[in-house]
């Protein structure tokens, strides 16, 4: 659906010149939410914007359903674009227009009849919840709301790509969660395509299939969101997971300590297996666990449990030999020895 192939975005001005996006490449399919996280200034927005043409490309490549977009002019562009929806962090809406009014307006300016638009903003509203709230304006309204209007404007033209700009950076996190279920209930039920970009990775793990980790205008990680969550290879990545999971453990919960501190990391199926409680059976050790807890990513479980090992030192090893061959996914973090 999405295909981004070696693009460049340089903002110049009359004394320098500041890369945005760094020779990006990568690949959405259709049906598929795709995340692009990154701190501010690592060049996400300036790639999202790049998508729809909001941002014209340096150099490079924008393929969206078959259409390499920065090759189109006029009218031609104009079409492409009311196929990709967008939404903002502070929502854009009307002030001085209802909600049916902001909605009906994207309507208006695609050239759709009066009774076209009426059915289909009444469509939109029963499905982002607001069928209530068509005569309202935008300052009635609250934040959740502000953007259900937003997302049901992004869609008034049914559109086969929806990009969200900090979407939900904007909103308390109960709110955050009933839009994100939302955007998770749309792309189900529509098959869309949605691209979002965020700086909290507790949304990537909520909603998206894919994410892309972004630093100084370069993509330096991607992939499946479960595969980066149990097996992050770069630094920033690593930040960002253990700002959700908390791995790490207070220096004075590990000091005299007596045995070997060992972290195991539970993927999918091994994660609902009682393999902690056959070690204690298998092998003459105690253990004590200093942490544990079990995430679900994309409805399939991550365990991570930090515990000490005490008993004679063969039995110890034997036993961590045992849940490396069960887990695959052991470290000694800390050894008395």
């Amino acid at each position: 659906m999405i295909e981004v192939r070696n693009l460049v975005k340089v903002y110049r001005s009359k004394k320098k010149e500041i890369v945005g996006v760094n020779n990006v490449s990568l690949s959405v399919k259709a049906g598929e939410i795709y995340g692009i996280i990154g701190y501010s200034g690592a060049g996400k927005s300036s790639l999202l914007r790049c998508l729809n043409l909001l941002e014209k490309p340096t150099s490079g490549e924008v393929e969206i359903d078959g259409v390499n977009l920065p090759s189109l002019k006029g009218e031609d562009l104009r079409k492409a674009r009311l196929k990709i929806g967008m939404i903002f962090q502070h929502f854009h809406l009307v002030s001085s227009k209802t909600v049916y009014e902001n909605i009906a307006f994207a309507l208006k300016a695609a050239g759709k009849s009066k009774d076209e638009a009426e059915k289909r903003v009444l469509e939109l509203l029963d499905l982002v919840g607001l069928a209530d709230k068509k005569e309202q304006y935008p300052a009635q309204l609250s934040g959740g709301q502000k953007q259900r209007v937003g997302i049901a404007r992004a869609l008034a033209n049914n559109p086969k790509v929806l990009l969200c700009d900090e979407a939900t950076s904007a909103l308390d996190p109960s709110t955050t969660k009933s839009i994100l279920n939302l955007l998770k209930d749309i792309n189900r039920k529509l098959g869309l395509t949605i691209v979002l970009i965020t700086h909290e990775m507790e949304v990537v793990k909520e909603i998206c299939h894919k994410v892309a980790v972004m630093q100084n205008g370069e993509v330096i990680e991607e992939g499946g969101v479960y595969d980066i969550f149990s097996n992050p290879q770069e630094p920033l990545t690593k930040d960002f997971i253990n700002s959700i999971l908390q791995f790490e453990l207070p220096q004075q919960l590990i000091q005299n300590r007596k045995g070997k501190i060992i972290r195991i990391q539970f993927k999918g199926e091994i994660a609902e297996e009682s393999v902690v409680s056959e070690l204690f059976q298998k092998y003459k050790v105690k253990g004590n666990i200093l942490h544990g807890k079990i995430e679900y990513i994309q409805e399939i479980p991550l365990g991570i449990f930090i515990m000490e090992l005490t008993g004679e030192d063969s039995e110890v090893e034997r036993a961590i030999e045992y849940i490396t061959e069960k887990t695959r996914s052991l470290e000694v973090v800390h050894d008395v020895a």
